[in-house]
């Protein structure tokens, strides 16, 4: 009889562990237990740590409340000024609603990627290429919006949503890779054009002040072969006068017009005693006889000089008084008398 009863005791124990061990659940710290008895959601969310339910009648489902990170694999979508482009994303969300997160959607997690790559491919057409680029914040924003909106009903919060890359062609990203390339040359040049009008204002007042100080010019001058002889090269200075460079300058005027600049070239023979019978001398003169413009007067000729014909090319030769006329025979007495 004792035995009887002790080994049903150890039944009933053996049956209670058997029934302990199928009852208990155990809750961890971030998930969310929901209980379903006979397919119905039973009680409130179990909260984490040890809980007993019915074998064979409760079922006990647990939902993790961590964020969940999902990548969203890259979409292929045209821009809004029609320029190709693959973009993929990343979303941070979790669950704050543990029940609904079971009952309302089949799988939350694959119905948050779904709306995550068609809210992605719709903010890629509604975009430029510029706001993809630059503006991201403000589409993250958008795009969150936009995947946060029907995932409140799930139960499911996105906490972020960051656009993780833009992969353009490669036609595309030679074009702006001139354009960016003209648009800092440009930027060069107009500071380089700045610079040259600055520095041209200054030059300007420079030479206004060594214009009214002419020994300025004379001490730059001085600092400039300074400058030159403090190098070691075998460069030679010859520092010139600045007078001298003003006395060229006004040599270098043009001349006041004058005569034709051809010189006449004259043969004066004349006797010094014709009477006596001198010899005659012979004197050649080269002389430049500037006449003013419009001036058609003749050179002066001395009378008393014999000239030069063309058609004998020499002086005709001086009178004498064997070569006059005789004078009348009256006359030659009154003269001897």
């Amino acid at each position: 009889m004792v035995e009887d009863l002790l080994g049903a005791i150890i039944g009933a124990g053996c049956a209670g562990l058997v029934y302990l061990a199928m009852a208990a659940r155990v809750v961890k710290q971030y998930e969310r237990g929901v209980l379903f008895r006979l397919g119905r959601v039973a009680g409130d969310v179990r909260p984490p740590g040890f809980n007993l339910i019915i074998p064979f009648v409760d079922r006990l489902q647990k939902v993790n409340m961590q964020i969940v990170t999902l990548p969203i694999p890259a979409q292929e979508g045209i821009t809004r000024d029609n320029v190709t482009v693959r973009v993929d994303a990343v979303v941070y969300f979790r669950v704050v609603d543990a029940v609904s997160a079971l009952v309302k959607v089949e799988d939350y997690k694959f119905a948050v990627s779904q709306m995550a790559q068609t809210s992605l491919r719709s903010i890629i057409g509604k975009s430029d290429l510029d706001d993809l680029l630059s503006n991201r914040e403000k589409l993250n924003q958008g795009l969150e919006l936009m995947i946060d909106s029907p995932a409140v009903g799930w139960g499911v919060q996105v906490d972020r949503v960051e656009i993780k890359d833009v992969s353009l062609p490669d036609t595309m990203k030679r074009s702006m890779a001139r354009q960016a390339e003209a648009d800092r040359e440009r930027r060069a040049r107009i500071i380089n054009a700045d610079a040259e009008y600055q520095a041209s204002k200054k030059l300007a007042e420079a030479a206004q002040q060594m214009a009214d100080t002419p020994a300025a010019l004379q001490l730059r001058l001085l600092q400039t072969v300074m400058a030159v002889s403090a190098e070691k090269n075998s460069t030679l200075v010859l520092p010139i006068p600045v007078e001298l460079l003003h006395f060229l300058e006004r040599g270098n005027q043009p001349a006041a017009p004058g005569g034709d600049g051809d010189g006449e070239r004259r043969l004066e023979r004349g006797s010094g005693q014709a009477a006596a019978g001198g010899a005659g001398t012979e004197r050649l003169l080269d002389a430049e006889a500037p006449t003013a413009p419009g001036d058609d007067a003749p050179p002066r000729v001395d009378p008393d000089a014999p000239q030069i014909t063309p058609d004998s090319g020499t002086a005709p030769a001086p009178e004498t008084d064997d070569a006059r006329p005789a004078a009348p025979v009256g006359d030659r007495e009154l003269r001897s008398g």
